[in-house]
């Protein structure tokens, strides 16, 4: 996070609960792609896209809120050089435990420790869904400005229009906000930061979800 830069309690909360449900939240989770077809397919669409910019420079791809690391070693297996950046240490700590060979930091989405148009795709897998919508304009900013001209963005989010309370969850109590966004108001708050719709899917939610899931893949102008 950079100096300066106010911790809020929104923030404070959300490190906090995962930090408790870091172990518990990878142990349920870890093989959750498996059953998820379509989520798959956007991944490796991500990938492509990805490597398909690069032409003949291999830049980087950064899994923004990577919680345990599983996104980015299934990118990873797909041939884009991916590395991890979470607010919660347990969570950076987990991911460093199970996948050795690639690279975790502590850090903020909202303020990156990464210099200005060096990234080829950034992937934000439902890391903004604890984010007030009135905030995600300056967050996409940020993801603007770390990827290349031409970079790609992946999110996965929750669609809906509504505000949900979490006070337990993976075994653990917790508080957290989260917030399920219309479709339409995701890709609108990407375009105003510069980053266009390539492709959206959206699916109807399994067994275990409550809600519909979106996945918004866009490209940096330039």
């Amino acid at each position: 996070m950079s100096q300066g830069m106010k911790e809020t309690s929104d923030l404070s909360s959300v490190r906090a609960s995962y930090d408790a449900v870091a172990v518990d939240y990878a142990r349920l989770l870890g093989t959750e792609l498996d059953g998820k077809p379509l989520d798959r397919a956007m991944l490796a669409a991500f990938a492509e896209c990805v490597r398909d910019a690069g032409g003949g420079t291999a830049r980087a791809v950064a899994d923004l809120g990577c919680g345990p690391g599983r996104v980015t070693a299934h990118l990873d297996g797909l041939g884009v050089r991916t590395f991890g950046v979470d607010l919660s240490p347990a969570m950076v700590a987990v991911a460093r435990r199970s996948y050795p060979g690639l690279r975790f930091e502590v850090g903020s989405m909202a303020a990156l420790d990464i210099a200005d148009g060096v990234l080829g795709g950034v992937v934000a897998w439902y890391s903004t869904v604890h984010t007030p919508p009135g905030e995600l304009p300056a967050l996409f900013a940020e993801f603007a400005r770390v990827l290349a001209p031409g970079g790609h963005l992946l999110i996965a989010f929750k669609a809906g229009d509504e505000k949900l309370r979490l006070e337990h969850a993976y075994g653990h109590p917790v508080g957290l906000d989260v917030y399920r966004t219309p479709p339409d108001l995701m890709a609108g708050l990407l375009g105003g930061a510069g980053l266009e719709e390539v492709a959206r899917l959206i699916r109807q939610p399994t067994d275990q979800e409550k809600s519909p899931q979106g996945f918004l893949l866009a490209r940096k102008r330039g």
